[in-house]
């Protein structure tokens, strides 16, 4: 058994480098929600040095929130600024010898993009004018995937480590309890449940089917890159590679 490992970085409050020798591919901010062009051309540089497939990690323009605010933006703006981000990791991928993979929305876009089809559209479309190519990361069962595949992109159906579920398979909103799980022990076995079961308990009680296709180790947590070894040691004890292809 295989999963591929990704964790969002180039924002600024990790240790990418280090990040970057336990995960098999990287979604790189791409300056709207945080970064910017240094640091992503740094990001891409490790992540070719340790063999880490490259994503574009676009967001909504609302750096003073860390792009987690709900906006309200039209369509076309979505799929403009989408694309805009895109092209950006993409020259500087480019300029360094490699290439973007994979786009994996951030934040509230990831979120408003799960549950809105429009939304999920334009975001679709935007990857597609990128490149038809690339692939496209988003909730497993969301309108995002739905969006994607109707767009013929090949998409990647996410599952988080440390994030609480609803029943039907959404994550808890941030500003709710059960949202984020601090215990290092349940976000594994969780983990491990949704890439062995295909399962996720939600924070109501009940088991949810999900398809975990790659798995979201965040990359902005005070001890992020100790848990990244906990769980690559988890996956190592179960004969789980990891691995992008």
């Amino acid at each position: 058994m295989k999963i591929d490992l990704n964790a969002d970085l180039g924002e600024g409050c990790g240790n990418d480098r280090a990040l970057l020798q336990l995960v098999s591919s990287a979604n790189i901010a791409c300056g709207f929600h945080a970064g910017d062009a240094e640091t992503m051309r740094q990001c891409v540089r490790w992540a070719l040095e340790y063999g880490v497939a490259i994503g574009a990690h676009p967001g909504f323009p609302d750096r003073e929130n860390f792009g987690r605010t709900r906006m309200a933006l039209p369509a076309e703006t979505i799929y403009t600024q989408t694309l805009y981000q895109i092209g950006a990791l993409q020259a500087i991928a480019r300029s360094e010898g490699g290439k973007v993979t994979h786009v994996k929305p951030h934040g509230m876009l990831y979120n408003q993009a799960a549950e809105d089809a429009s939304l999920a559209e334009a975001i679709a479309q935007a990857v597609r004018a990128a490149d038809p190519h690339l692939i496209l990361v988003g909730l497993a069962g969301s309108e995002s995937v739905r969006a994607a595949k109707s767009a013929g992109l090949t998409t990647r159906e996410e599952v988080f480590a440390d994030r609480g579920y609803q029943a039907d398979g959404s994550l808890v909103p941030r500003s709710q309890p059960g949202a984020l799980i601090e215990s290092d022990e349940q976000a594994i076995a969780q983990t491990l449940a949704m890439v062995q079961r295909a399962k996720v308990r939600a924070v109501s009680g009940e088991w949810v089917s999900v398809n975990a296709e790659t798995v979201c180790l965040h990359g902005d947590g005070a001890h992020a890159l100790a848990f990244a070894r906990q769980l690559r040691e988890a996956f190592a004890a179960r004969d789980i590679a990891v691995s992008y292809g």
